[in-house]
């Protein structure tokens, strides 16, 4: 598994109209609007570039390749710039190359930074005439941008933007799901026909994949030993539908219920809780319903943008009819994954005044005594610090270990954004998210708030079949009640709150805590309203820091 980082490299291909082919890192100059070139060796050169439309954007650009640092200066001069409209994306990252060890981190923090920040336009594949939000063939009638249905945005980066690129969105950038599939679209909001999301922040996100697959192994090695002490016991002559094994499912101190194992190895589902009956964590969206950065930004593509990847639509193919094949390569997902999983973790700012940052430090105290880390469970531990690409976990469709032809690592607590995890022992990570990964219901006959959704967004099976199980319960999709305990370690720079972000507010986020949580919240309105404020203080603490930052940042004061 490659771990290369900035190697000159052939990797990126060049589209015919798009740019220079080839591969390679560019830097904006914020001063003169120059790109400087990264080589492998460190050294740079200059040359004046045309500004797509993106040249106001953070971050690095991934343009152009090996060829551009073997030619020399007098052909990039000699060579008319581009002119009139053109894609946005340049060049393509090739998959085989990441997979041979070919593509540095930088490169693919490069590409993948690019790709969040681009504003995908119709030379790019933009737009799915042709296609519903979850990719099915339709009249190509439908509006090209609306949002409730899609497409809704040219740019990753048009809703994720608090406090800063990659970061959580506002109210506004509210996405619909489930309206995605209609045809016709839906030209209102209604309940019945989309769960509205507040658009979540992705940093922090690779810990947090890699979290939720150690979470997983645990669970499914729990489940195959019982599953293996019933099927000894069949083996031994009792009757295969007479015996079952039961075990607790306890993963990282964590309790999801338990699971029973017939002697014909099928599964009773019926007291397992916060998971997918799969026990396969998936850590993204509020509903926990994607198991990865791929999963998730490949459907994202294609449902906000319109742009199609051949990972999920097929080399050549053109199922949305919109004339151009191939707009997003399997390279380009892998750089993607990469950017965002390499994204920095948030931490900690300490507030300027003393007397306020002492009453953070209490209110983090009081956070625990009232039972709020019951559920934001204040630090796990990674057993690996390594974010790996592809996860075996991927839904059939997606790039897997087993395809992909060689894979991609990083250390997380020494390369990507900082700030980065803190490592522990020889190969460990503590991963400050304030979650358990679990879904719980925080709705009761005095708080609702977290009940206001009618649609299932998908099913307990998660990626298994069926036929796995025995005794499955009347209802098998993923409670409409029921979503994922919220990180918290982004909570001061991520409002407004709640899945609709309808909570402007820490305390009145706290207010509607029902359910499985009321007793903390009853708690937290039961102390004195100083007492409250310092825990809020404490929560306001938790961020999104600047790029460089250390963990623990010290407010300056003014």
């Amino acid at each position: 598994m490659s771990s290369a980082r900035g190697r000159a490299t052939d990797s990126i291909r060049g589209i015919p109209g798009r740019g220079h082919g080839g591969g390679g890192i560019e830097e904006a100059d914020g001063r003169t609007g120059a790109m400087k070139t990264v080589k492998a060796n460190g050294d740079y050169s200059m040359h004046k570039v045309q500004q797509f439309g993106n040249s106001d954007r953070r971050g690095w650009f991934a343009v152009v390749g090996l060829a551009l640092f073997l030619m020399p200066a007098a052909a990039l001069a000699q060579e008319p710039p581009p002119i009139g409209d053109r894609p946005t994306i340049a060049a393509h990252l090739d998959q085989a190359a990441i997979g041979r060890g070919a593509v540095g981190l930088d490169e693919l923090m490069a590409h993948g930074s690019m790709l969040f920040l681009a504003r995908f336009n119709t030379l790019d594949g933009q737009g799915r005439p042709a296609s519903t939000g979850t990719g099915a063939p339709r009249v190509p009638v439908e509006p090209a941008f609306i949002r409730t249905s899609g497409p809704t945005s040219n740019s990753c980066a048009g809703c994720h933007i608090i406090p800063r690129i990659g970061g959580a969105g506002d109210f506004v950038a509210n996405t619909f799901l489930q309206a995605e599939a209609l045809d016709p679209v839906a030209r209102f909001v209604l309940p019945e026909f989309a769960n509205e999301r507040n658009t979540l922040g992705m940093h922090g996100s690779g810990p947090i994949e890699m979290l939720a697959r150690e979470l997983t192994r645990e669970l499914i090695a729990i489940r195959e030993t019982a599953r293996e002490a019933a099927l000894i016991r069949a083996r031994a002559g009792e009757s295969p539908l007479d015996v079952e094994e039961t075990r607790a499912l306890v993963a990282k101190g964590i309790r999801f219920g338990e699971i029973t194992v017939r002697g014909d190895g099928k599964v009773n589902p019926s007291r397992i809780e916060g998971v997918d009956w799969d026990l396969i964590v998936k850590p993204f969206r509020h509903k926990g319903t994607s198991v990865s950065l791929r999963e998730i930004s490949d459907y994202s593509l294609n449902h906000h943008h319109g742009m199609q990847s051949s990972e999920r639509f097929g080399l050549g193919a053109d199922p949305d009819g919109d004339g151009v094949t191939d707009e997003i390569s399997v390279g380009d997902l892998t750089a993607l994954a990469v950017y965002q999983a390499s994204l920095g973790t948030p931490g900690q700012r300490i507030p300027a005044d003393p007397a306020a940052a002492r009453a953070a430090e209490t209110g983090r105290e009081r956070f625990g005594q009232i039972g709020c880390a019951a559920c934001h469970i204040a630090e796990l531990t990674l057993d690996d610090r390594r974010f790996q690409e592809p996860n075996p976990l991927n839904p059939p469709g997606q790039l897997s270990p087993a395809n992909a032809g060689g894979g991609f690592a990083f250390d997380m607590t020494r390369e990507g954004e900082k700030p980065r995890l803190e490592p522990v022992g020889t190969s460990g990570a503590i991963v400050r998210a304030f979650t358990d990964l679990k879904r719980h219901d925080l709705n009761d006959a005095d708080f609702d708030h977290f009940a206001n959704e009618r649609l299932a967004d998908g099913t307990l099976f998660g990626f298994a079949s069926p036929e796995e199980f025995y005794r499955v319960p009347e209802r098998v999709g993923r409670s409409t009640r029921e979503f994922l305990t919220r990180k918290l370690w982004d909570v001061g720079s991520s409002d407004p709150y709640g899945h609709r972000g309808d909570l402007p507010m820490i305390t009145e986020a706290i207010h509607v805590h029902g359910g499985e949580a009321r007793a903390s919240r009853d708690a937290f309105f039961a102390l004195p309203k100083a007492e409250q404020n310092e825990i809020v203080e404490f929560l306001k603490t938790l961020q999104v820091l600047p790029p460089g930052s250390p963990p623990r940042l010290q407010a300056r004061a003014g």
